[in-house]
This record gives structure tokens, C-alpha cells and sequence, in this order.
């Protein structure tokens, strides 16, 4: 009661995050969920936070250090973030207070890494098209993106990019690579206009955290659409020529995305799942700690424990959103569409397997309009490299194939 008292008597924000952050750490969550906002406490009950928080502590342990608290106000709520500190990674430590002083999101986010200024590839040009701000949505969701048009006359074909998982921006940033950008400027060169945008997750965290509806297909499917139909309204875009790409999460929630908008000129599944999460993420435990030097007790430990409740990877995530993909089969949603498919996996690939891809072609098999191929020196972010893929490879330098722009381009144009 005492604890509970003195957080909700911080004279700050900041004081009252780091009084919170110190109560997660030592697993003391009861007084920090009295701080929720009832509909913070509908969207996920006390057990489920405090078993979400329980397993980043015990996986990383104490903290050696943590940076000062810093706030960023928002009409009348303030969100604070601090940077915490352990021997294996940074995370940054989120709350959300609304005017009240009550917790409207929280959550634990990955330390977003230091980059190399972005370097043109070798098949952009960048003085053959123009880049200008545009806008997908409207109202509480309205998010920031960029239109890519190729100079001279059109109306072009178009590709809306839809994100992998996580909260990516606009280029789909990860460590040293950006997808996004390379296929905007790549395919922008080849004469189709190409718009992305910020992510949902990006732009509103507190929001989405706070929000008891959300699902993936809020997360991902909605905004793609919404840029789908912006695209058509665009007088240098041919209407009847608008194509949607998806990576990763983007690819695995593309059947539902073509079921939304039937009249989509075609799709592109980048590294797109065919399989649950809840497998994907057991498998790609059991790859990084064999790249890791084996299985020791603690590893096992942690992989028994994913493999009882994989979603425990997942903090944040409410039963509505485990709710919204059960059952479904990317594959057999997709086979149904009259929507034409180009779907590509590099075969070095370790979060995607080839048994996604294989899955794609046994269940698109009878669907005619459906082209697949893969590539056997691409990685997860479709970069060329030797040997496993490994996580530090996303930490370097790269650039999405040229092979693999040209093959997207190519069929698009067809």
C-alpha cells in the first residue's frame, strides 16, 4: 500500500516512471498496476503484466545502469522513456500518463540502433524520380508517409509497402538496412511509384497498447488498405494498376488485405509466414541459441517455457489479439482470391523459413495467377551474404538485391 501511495503522489511523471520502472525490476507489479487506467486493466489483467515483465527481468537479470527520464508531451497526456541498461542490449522503459496520472500504455521497447547515413545503391536514380509527404488516413490514426514518383508522364503503376512486426517507419529501418527505402527508389527507377508510410505501432504507441480491439489486421491490414485507396485518388496513378507488397508480418497478413481490396491489380509476399507466430518464435529460439555455442541449462529452461506459452515473447498482448489469428491459414484465404501473387523468400532466411515458402506453394498450387520464387544467398531482409544468416548481419551495411527489385518490377510491368 505504502509503495502504491508514494507512485501515485509523485509530484512528476518522471518521477513516478522511474518509481514504476524500480517496481518492475523488482518484480513488485501489483503497486505499479493500481497506476492503470480501467481501460488499461480491461485490455490486460494483472497476471498477464506482471508474467510479460517477469520474463524480460528474469531473462536479463538485474540492469547495470539506467539514463535520465525524458517526456514528451501530447495534447494533455505525457509519455515518459527511460533507457535501461544490461550487458546484452538496451531497452527503453515506456510510460504513457493521462491527465489524470493514470498509466495509458506501457511497454518495454527495443533501444532503436545507431545508423550510417543512408547510401543511394548502385540501381537507384535518384534524378529519375521525386520523393514529396503524403498521408495515409485521417483523424486519430492519420499517419506520415512518403510518395516516390518516377519523372516524366504517366499515370504509373503503384505499390503500397506494408512492414514487417515491430514498430518500423517508413523505410522499414533494421539496424544498417532499409528495406523500404531501397525498394522505393529502386522500383521508383523502374518507372512505379511506390508509397510507404510510418507504422501504426510507430506513431501511436501508447495508443495502440491502450487499445482493447487491437489485432494484427488493426495493426496492419486497415492502413494498408486506406493507402491502397489514396493511391487510386492520385492523378499521377493509374488507378487500375495499384499493387500492395508486404514483408514479413506484411506478407502473412496479405490473404486478408486482397479480401479487403479485391480490385487490387496484384500482391507481393516478401518473406511473408505461412505459420503461426507461436511456432515461428519457438523455431527461431532454438536457431539463435545453437548460433549462441548450444543448449545450457538456462537456455533450455527459457526455450521450456516458450514452448508451454510462445505469446510470452510477445509482452502486451491481449487475448483479443491471439483471438483475431486463430485458425488462419494464409495459404488457403489466399488461394480463393482472384488477385494475381508474386511471392519471393531468400533461402538463407532464418525467421522465415523455406517451409513457409513451401507452404505458400502446396497451397497456391490450382491458383494460376501465382508466381513464386526464392533466392539461396538472401537473408530475412533480402541482403546477400555466405554461410547461416545470423542476427549481426542486420547490424552491418546492406542493400536489398538488385535481382530481387528487377524480378518485382518485371512482373508488376507484366
Amino acid at each position: 500500500m505504502f509503495a502504491t501511495a508514494a507512485l501515485a503522489h509523485a509530484q512528476t511523471p518522471e518521477k513516478r516512471t522511474q518509481q514504476a520502472l524500480e517496481m518492475v525490476l523488482a518484480g513488485k507489479c501489483e503497486a505499479f498496476y493500481a497506476q492503470f487506467s480501467p481501460e488499461m486493466k480491461k485490455a490486460i489483467t494483472l497476471q498477464t503484466y506482471a508474467a510479460q515483465a517477469g520474463q524480460i527481468v528474469g531473462t536479463l537479470g538485474r540492469p547495470q545502469s539506467q539514463d535520465a527520464p525524458r517526456a514528451r508531451h501530447i495534447g494533455d497526456a505525457v509519455t515518459v522513456m527511460i533507457p535501461v541498461h544490461w550487458p546484452q542490449t538496451t531497452l527503453n522503459f515506456i510510460v504513457s500518463w493521462n491527465a489524470a496520472g493514470q498509466v495509458q500504455g506501457t511497454w518495454f521497447r527495443s533501444a532503436e540502433p545507431k545508423t550510417a547515413p543512408y547510401e543511394t545503391p548502385s540501381y537507384s536514380r535518384p534524378d529519375w524520380f521525386s520523393s514529396r509527404d503524403i498521408s495515409v488516413g485521417s483523424g486519430e490514426w492519420k499517419l506520415p508517409g512518403t510518395l516516390t514518383v518516377p519523372h516524366g508522364k504517366g499515370p504509373w503503376p503503384a505499390v503500397v509497402l506494408v512492414h514487417g512486426s515491430g514498430p518500423n517507419d517508413r523505410d522499414e529501418s533494421v539496424g544498417g538496412v532499409k528495406v523500404f527505402r531501397d525498394l522505393a527508389e529502386g522500383l521508383a527507377t523502374r518507372g512505379i511509384a511506390v508509397l510507404r508510410y510510418d507504422k501504426r505501432t510507430k506513431v501511436y504507441p501508447q495508443q495502440c497498447a491502450a487499445d482493447p480491439n487491437f489485432t494484427m489486421t488493426r495493426e496492419t491490414v486497415e492502413d494498408a488498405v486506406l493507402a491502397a485507396a489514396l493511391l487510386r485518388k492520385q492523378d499521377v496513378i493509374d488507378p487500375r494498376r495499384v499493387f500492395v507488397l508486404g514483408h514479413s508480418q506484411g506478407g502473412y497478413m496479405m490473404p486478408r488485405i486482397m479480401q479487403a481490396d479485391p480490385t487490387l491489380a496484384g500482391v507481393i509476399v516478401m518473406a511473408g509466414n505461412a505459420r503461426p507466430l507461436e511456432e515461428l518464435i519457438v523455431e527461431q529460439s532454438e536457431y539463435l541459441f545453437g548460433l549462441e555455442g548450444g543448449m545450457t541449462a538456462a537456455r533450455q529452461a527459457q526455450l521450456e517455457a516458450l514452448r508451454r506459452d510462445p505469446w510470452r515473447a510477445f509482452p502486451g498482448v491481449t487475448g483479443k489479439y491471439k483471438a483475431d489469428l486463430k485458425d488462419y491459414n494464409p495459404p488457403a484465404l489466399a488461394a480463393g482470391s482472384p488477385v494475381p501473387m508474386l511471392i519471393v523468400q531468400g533461402e538463407r532466411d532464418y525467421q522465415v523459413r523455406m517451409k513457409d515458402f513451401d507452404l505458400w506453394k502446396t497451397g497456391l498450387a490450382r491458383k494460376k495467377n501465382a508466381t513464386l520464387r526464392s533466392y539461396p544467398k538472401l537473408n530475412h531482409l533480402f541482403v546477400e551474404g555466405d554461410g547461416p544468416s545470423t542476427p549481426d548481419e542486420y547490424a552491418k551495411s546492406g542493400h536489398v538485391s538488385a535481382e530481387v527489385i528487377g524480378d518485382i518490377a518485371d512482373w508488376i510491368r507484366r
